[in-house]
């Protein structure tokens, strides 16, 4: 399903390193802040020899990327155990092999910082950069992460495609969108697996399900749809 939608473009400027320092060093949360720290002190049994990394995540990729891949925050015991989104946990075990396959990864296997993984391409990132109690981040947290995909977003200056994985995920594209006066007003952008919408200047926003282990357990995500999105956002890449 495609729909197009036609209007101006916006955002803001700033380089992707700073960015990503700025972010390591916020305290704009004060309740994701201290669940953080929590988790990272007392540890999962079987990571209790692992230093967690335990502060806001950095996002990772290629900074001429083409490709944005916007998730909704990071795993407690994933990456904020070990620092790099969808890392050492079972959502990142099914994301990286479908982007290796789509050509986007250097390798299949994605487990701590310093595992050797690259992307090529392609840019990953999240709507919320601290784990949240129970996945839920909530809506002031939300909008005080929001400036930093709008600094982002505006900083992968080669960027054609965005994928969200969830519906949180995607909202908080949309809501970017109308922030920086992309669009209007949301109008027909609706969350679903597999959409496709054509935004201003030839960019494309699409989704998927998010591979949380349950969605990937009960098989309403397959590797063969998560992976028949990401080879249709490489060809809108090259296309």
């Amino acid at each position: 399903m495609e729909q197009r939608l036609i209007s101006g473009a916006g955002g803001l400027s700033g380089g992707l390193t700073v960015l990503n320092e700025r972010v390591v060093a916020c305290q704009r949360c004060a309740r994701l802040r201290s669940y953080c720290e929590e988790v990272a002190r007392k540890r999962k049994r079987m990571w209790m020899d692992f230093e967690y990394w335990g502060k806001p995540v950095p996002s990772f990729g290629d900074a001429r990327a083409r490709l944005l891949i916007v998730g909704l925050a990071p795993g407690a015991h994933g990456s904020n155990r070990t620092g790099r989104p969808f890392t050492g946990d079972g959502s990142g075990d099914f994301l990286y092999p479908v982007l290796h396959e789509a050509g986007f990864a250097s390798q299949p296997k994605a487990t701590q910082r310093g595992d050797g993984m690259k992307l090529r391409d392609a840019w990953i990132t999240a709507v919320v950069r601290c784990a949240p109690p129970g996945n839920k981040p909530l809506p002031e947290e939300l909008a005080a992460c929001a400036p930093f995909l709008d600094e982002e977003i505006a900083a992968l200056r080669r960027l054609k495609v965005v994928v969200c994985l969830g519906k949180i995920g995607f909202d908080g594209v949309v809501a970017h969108l109308i922030r920086t006066g992309q669009i209007a007003r949301r109008g027909g952008l609706q969350f679903g697996h597999g959409v496709s919408y054509e935004l201003p200047g030839g960019r494309f926003l699409m989704a998927s399900y998010h591979p949380s282990l349950q969605n990937t357990n009960t098989g309403k995500l397959t590797r063969e749809m998560m992976l028949e999105v990401f080879l249709a956002a490489r060809a809108k890449i090259e296309g």
